[in-house]
């Protein structure tokens, strides 16, 4: 395997690394600043108020984008990673 090949094979998978993180660490953010705006708003310093929605929110964006991020990461391997294994 050259250089370049090497190269492109890392910046593909880490590509389709940020495409497949990006929904859940939106959701993470958005909820983390609701949460946080709440509590600023209210003067309710609660420790497991920010976790418990952070972690909701996370959930339901998992289980929803669940399917765009199998598909992702499948067309990576099946496309990019299986024939470089089988030397195609």
């Amino acid at each position: 395997m050259d250089d370049a090949l090497f190269f492109d094979t890392l910046r593909q998978g880490l590509w389709n690394a940020v495409l497949i993180s990006t929904p859940i660490l939106v959701a993470a953010l958005v909820s983390g600043i609701v949460v946080g705006l709440f509590q600023a708003l209210t003067s309710i310093q609660e420790m497991t108020l920010t976790f418990v929605p952070k972690l909701a929110a996370i959930l339901a964006v998992f289980w929803v984008s669940m399917s765009f991020m199998t598909t992702t990461l499948t067309g990576y391997f099946t496309d990019t990673l299986i024939p470089i294994i089988a030397g195609m």
